[in-house]
């Protein structure tokens, strides 16, 4: 198993319009962070977790030409609104993309975007629209995808929740303020983790600072976390450095080997 960061970023992005700090204007690539998206390559296929706004984008960088399926985590804009991007991968003739999203979120999936998933909305002659079949899941409840068993679990996110996951040795939480109980014992023993932490110091009400993500990624004590959904408040450099060892920032375009993903 596979995962590769394709975006690392907070749903401003960085560099952010209009701000000229150290961190929006840095020459290093690793302080450019698009909208939050990643890639799990499993044994049965590429499986894209979330559709941000530059999925086009990060797809090319990334030199991905397939994707087999789709995980939601949740229905926030800078983690679904490049849902049409994957149109390319339904209209070369390989069916409906599997979709897997919470259970409770799918009416506020097909409202938002009904021309792709009510049928009664038909496209022109000669055009095409994204073909995606949903797939609920509930959490706490392991379900099959592309041969692996993923665990999705509920986080809170300020006034609504997210579903983080655990996929083999990988735990994943992109958009969480605390790990509850239900959702520390899904994660104990992964070797990987995959945490959200926006900047030091102040807190956020939706989201884990830094501090409070490695207090949590001490507590689950994985081998490897990395840090994602990082503000321009934070460079790469600095925040590698002052990171405690076993701890390191993600950042676009990084790619990470795992341990198989068929066990839990």
């Amino acid at each position: 198993m596979r995962l590769t960061f394709l975006g690392t970023g907070t749903s401003f992005g960085v560099p952010v319009i209009g701000c000229t700090c150290a961190n929006c204007t840095s020459s290093d690539p690793r302080d450019r962070r698009t909208r939050h998206g990643a890639l799990l390559a499993l044994d049965g296929g590429n499986l894209l977790v979330d559709t941000p706004p530059e999925l086009r984008l990060q797809l090319l960088a990334a030199g991905v030409d397939r994707v087999h399926a789709v995980w939601y985590t949740h229905l926030h804009a800078d983690h679904v609104h490049g849902i049409d991007d994957v149109r390319i991968f339904s209209s070369r003739g390989r069916g409906a993309v599997p979709t897997y999203l919470a259970r409770e979120l799918r009416p506020e999936m097909e409202s938002r975007f009904s021309y792709i998933f009510d049928d009664r909305v038909a496209v022109a002659r000669g055009t095409s629209k994204p073909k995606l079949e949903i797939r609920t899941y509930v959490e706490n409840s392991a379900v099959d995808v592309l041969g692996t068993r993923i665990t999705p679990f509920r986080v809170p996110h300020g006034p609504v929740d997210a579903f983080g996951f655990r996929a083999g040795s990988l735990g994943y939480v992109t958009d969480a303020k605390r790990i509850p109980a239900a959702a520390r014992s899904i994660l104990d023993g992964v070797e990987t983790l995959v945490l959200n932490a926006l900047w030091w110091g102040r807190p956020h009400p939706t989201h884990f600072n830094i501090e409070e993500a490695v207090e949590a990624a001490r507590d689950i004590g994985a081998r490897r976390t990395f840090l994602t959904h990082l503000t321009h408040f934070v460079g790469y450099r600095e925040l590698a450095a002052a990171l405690p060892p076993g701890i390191e920032p993600a950042y676009d375009g990084l790619v990470v080997d795992l341990a198989d993903g068929a066990g839990q």
